[in-house]
């Protein structure tokens, strides 16, 4: 994998790490701010907001900016965004903080997809989407324990300076090492991209993004309190679990882009959405015990976000096919289901553990992605349809050629 790429894999794991470090500081900035923790919460919310807005919104608006120069200013956003996180002096700045880095985030990962599997021959787009996307993957798990050990001893702005400084290292990494010559879809109008949201087989896409993400959220949202209230484990050790967790999902990820690249889209997804809802509803049963528990968690890392590549490469085969001028809107659309599974899946998470406890987020879990199993195996067939169609018009053309 070229150098460049190594670049983007670190902007993700900056933007990554910005965006779920929160979560374990949120008593912290509660207590500090002087707001209720449902406040406190409304931090995770709007990060979430500014992706969605800039995902598909901000994409758009720059689809005429050359690709190097649009990657360095929203490494520079971010960082500005991080920078001013640090300094706030209060509760509304600091909101105001998060929405700037989530358009940053929204952004980056609509074109970071475009531009990965541009650096690399065809062959390994999708391995090259997992490598930089698995700077995102392990952040998510990484990013809240080491962030929130740095923010109760030095303060939760400590938090945001460490993430700047990693901005500016992404920016450094950026300008050095990515290619001035990527390549760019030819611009369109605003209105004409944001057309893909009228396109059926797209939208389908995106119900499985947020079902297989929501799914898996469900339960991970809350692995934390079933690991101390119902295995027993102390606090320290649920981090040291999570870390391992991150190598894993690290790992998974990788691997998940290389079954995607040999078997294609559809049959990776399968499998990884087959393999995700076994572990989820084995969870239910191997939580009682430290050792399986554990093991569980590891296997469930390796598959929890091993979708991710086969996912992007499939949102970006079916806009090339149906919405040429706007691929790069279509994958930050792509990026917004993500992000909606995830809010969608923590909310559900905890209407579960108000009204049926902690145990019912596994198994729950598992159900959810198993619509996503069952909604891949449906777009699935509508390919072979199409593929099938298609097969009968060129036969048709050579036919009336032949006569």
């Amino acid at each position: 994998m070229p150098l460049a790429l190594w670049a983007l894999t670190l902007s993700a794991f900056a933007i990554g790490t910005t965006e779920f470090v929160i979560v374990g500081l949120i008593p912290t900035l509660a207590g500090s701010l002087q707001v209720s923790l449902p406040s406190a919460g409304l931090l995770v919310s709007f990060y979430a907001l500014g992706v969605a807005i800039g995902a598909p919104l901000l994409t758009a608006l720059t689809s005429r900016v050359p690709r190097k120069p649009l990657l360095l200013g929203l490494m520079a956003l971010f960082t500005l965004g991080n920078l001013l996180a640090w300094q706030a002096p209060d509760y509304a700045t600091l909101l105001a903080a998060r929405v700037l880095t989530g358009l940053a985030h929204g952004v980056f990962f609509s074109i970071g997809s475009t531009l990965a599997t541009s650096l690399v021959p065809k062959e390994k787009a999708a391995s090259a989407i997992a490598l930089m996307f698995s700077g995102l993957t392990v952040a998510l798990v990484t990013g809240v324990p080491l962030g929130t050990w740095l923010g109760q001893i030095f303060g939760w702005q400590s938090v945001f300076l460490a993430v700047a400084i990693l901005g500016v290292m992404a920016f450094a990494g950026s300008l050095l090492l990515v290619p001035n010559n990527l390549p760019q879809a030819a611009p369109s109008s605003i209105l004409a991209q944001l057309a893909v949201l009228k396109k059926p087989r797209l939208l389908l896409v995106y119900a499985i993004t947020a079902l297989g993400y929501g799914g898996s959220f469900v339960a991970f949202t809350y692995l934390a309190p079933l690991m101390e209230q119902i295995t027993g484990f102390a606090p320290s050790s649920v981090a040291l679990v999570m870390l391992v967790y991150g190598v894993s999902v690290a790992v998974g990820n990788i691997w998940g882009g290389k079954l995607a690249d040999q078997k294609g889209p559809i049959r990776a997804l399968q499998m990884i959405f087959s393999l995700l809802a076994v572990v989820l509803f084995v969870l239910t049963f191997t939580v009682h015990s430290p050792v399986l528990v554990v093991a569980t968690v590891l296997a469930w890392g390796a598959v929890a976000f091993g979708n991710v590549a086969g996912l992007q490469v499939y949102v970006v085969q079916q806009a090339q096919r149906d919405a040429p001028h706007a691929v790069d809107v279509a994958s930050g659309l792509n990026i917004a289901a993500f992000n909606v599974g995830i809010a969608g899946g923590a909310w559900a998470g905890g209407l579960i553990v108000e009204h049926l406890g902690l145990l019912a987020t596994p198994w729950i879990g598992g159900v959810v992605v198993l619509g996503a199993l069952a909604l891949t195996t449906w777009s699935g067939v509508l390919d072979k349809k199409l593929g099938n169609t298609a097969k009968e018009m060129n036969q048709q053309i050579a036919y009336k050629n032949w006569s």
